[in-house]
């Protein structure tokens, strides 16, 4: 089997990825099929950071949209509002908002995943009637979030700060996934998947798949992916575990046990 293993998470977080198999040995390549642009602000996200201090809450669905969250903040407000309550889709994002903005946030509960479902079951999202929040995202993407918050009487306002642009795989990664010349794909986001199928031949179809979600295993079985494997979570460790499972049974079998037998001492 070959032993590449491709990347389709960008910038800075799939760095720490492709870092963190490539030191047990396991040799990745980006894909590199996303970037992110930054966006000019509409009329009416405009009014509402200048109106921040009104809002009971402010959802942030991505590290890309925590760091142009803080940008766009910072050319309007000086110092950050009080009082105002922050939620992360994940740990990543809840780090990067409190390098950028030195705030806490509040995550998916450990264990619940890393995505829109997870953090609608936080329990202060569960009794948002009446409350004003702001939502920061890309410029597309799932509306679940809005759309739940918005049925629980929440009156919810969309920033759109940035977009994502889809690349073709350059040359020889089309002809790898065009013929499944590699040992697994990972990938973390539904818009990708959609993105990558196009070019995904038989045998690429039937390679491993790593995602990060139930949600994007059941997508990937109505694109015809066949060997979808769920990690825990969307983070570098928990990726990096199920890919080790994956290309490597008896080495993750045995580390479970060693694991155990560390814990019984």
């Amino acid at each position: 089997m070959p032993a590449r293993v491709l990347l389709t998470r960008p910038g800075p977080r799939g760095e720490v990825l492709a870092r963190a198999l490539e030191a047990c040995g396991i040799t990745t390549t980006a894909l590199d099929v996303l970037r992110f642009e930054s966006v000019a602000l509409s009329a009416s996200a405009r009014a509402a950071l200048l109106d921040l201090d009104l809002f009971h809450g402010i959802i942030v669905v991505s590290p890309q949209a925590a760091t142009c969250l803080a940008e766009a903040i910072a050319s309007y407000w000086p110092q950050l509002p009080q009082g105002l309550r922050f939620y992360a889709v994940g740990e990543a994002t809840a780090r990067t908002l409190h390098a950028e903005l030195g705030v806490p946030a509040v995550i998916p509960a450990r264990g619940e995943g890393e995505d829109s479902e997870a953090l609608l079951e936080v329990a202060s999202l569960k009794a948002v009637a009446g409350k004003r929040l702001l939502l920061a995202r890309g410029e597309s993407g799932r509306e679940l979030l809005r759309e739940r918050l918005r049925e629980r009487g929440a009156d919810v306002e969309t920033v759109a700060l940035y977009r994502r642009r889809y690349h073709p795989p350059s040359p020889p990664m089309d002809k790898w996934l065009e013929s499944g010349d590699f040992a697994a794909l990972v990938v973390t986001s539904g818009e990708i998947l959609q993105h990558l199928v196009t070019w995904c031949g038989p045998v690429a179809l039937n390679q491993p798949l790593i995602v990060s979600s139930q949600r994007l295993a059941t997508l990937a079985g109505t694109l015809g992916f066949g060997s979808p494997h769920v990690a825990s979570g969307a983070s570098p460790a928990a990726l990096s575990a199920e890919i080790r499972a994956v290309l490597d049974p008896r080495g993750a079998t045995s580390d479970q046990g060693d694991h155990e037998k560390g814990k019984r001492r």
